[in-house]
């Protein structure tokens, strides 16, 4: 990780601890996992990876109007709602594409799978050296899960998904598609089905659902999803 994007996220980390008290809790529900993906979350080199606080999951406050089951990604302070009843909303810390690389608009899940193979575009196997194909498994940079993103009946190529690098959530650094952890991939999954939509905001526009240093304002509640 480079020494630009660890400040950025200590600095992150250090300006929303300061809205909450101390927090223990679980933040993964391995109750949820299936066999194969026990056998592969345990092969990660990385497993002990830790997330920063403000990056786990929790459930908040939440003030859009978005019907309860969709998505809301908030590209500016790096989070992903799963809208529930009554103003509250399931907030998962994400890695966001680069400025110029980020996709914004209302999109579909028009396909889910899991374990996904990696079929890197042409613009990605040119810039970042890759091979053609990945095959699934704990380094496979789409992680545990992967969500398609479909716009018009059409495949818009970003997806939601996995990762094989959790340290980088919080930060800004992807080819556009949406990162979770890979337990978190789990979870949005097991929520979400085919035609759920999809609420990309627009990065810089004022409309986020907190603003980056108030998100854990509002009585946030932490536990490990059910």
């Amino acid at each position: 990780m480079s020494l630009k994007v660890k400040l950025g996220l200590l600095a992150a980390g250090l300006m929303l601890s300061g809205c909450m008290q101390a927090t223990t809790y679980e933040a993964t529900n391995t109750q949820a996992f299936k066999p194969k993906d026990k056998e592969l979350l345990s092969k990660i080199r990385y497993a002990n990876t830790p997330v920063a606080e403000p990056y786990r999951r929790a459930i908040v406050d939440y003030h859009r109007k978005e019907a309860p089951g969709s998505i809301v990604v908030d590209s500016d302070s790096h989070y992903l709602y799963y809208v529930l009843e009554g103003g509250k909303a399931i907030r998962y810390g994400i890695t966001v594409g680069e400025e110029a690389m980020a996709w914004s608009g209302i999109a579909k899940v028009g396909a889910m799978t899991e374990w996904p193979a990696w079929h890197p575009t042409k613009s990605e196997i040119e810039r970042l050296g890759v091979p053609t194909f990945v095959a699934p498994g704990p380094d496979n940079p789409m992680g545990s899960r992967a969500m398609y993103l479909y716009a018009n009946g059409k495949d818009t190529l970003f997806r939601i998904h996995g990762t094989n690098q959790p340290e980088y959530i919080g930060a800004s650094i992807s080819s556009g598609c949406i990162r979770l952890t890979n337990e978190d991939a789990i979870d949005l999954y097991n929520r979400v089905k085919v035609g759920t939509i999809v609420v990309v905001l627009d990065p810089k526009k004022g409309d986020s659902p907190y603003k980056p240093q108030m998100a854990l304002q509002g009585g946030a509640t932490f536990a490990a999803m059910q």
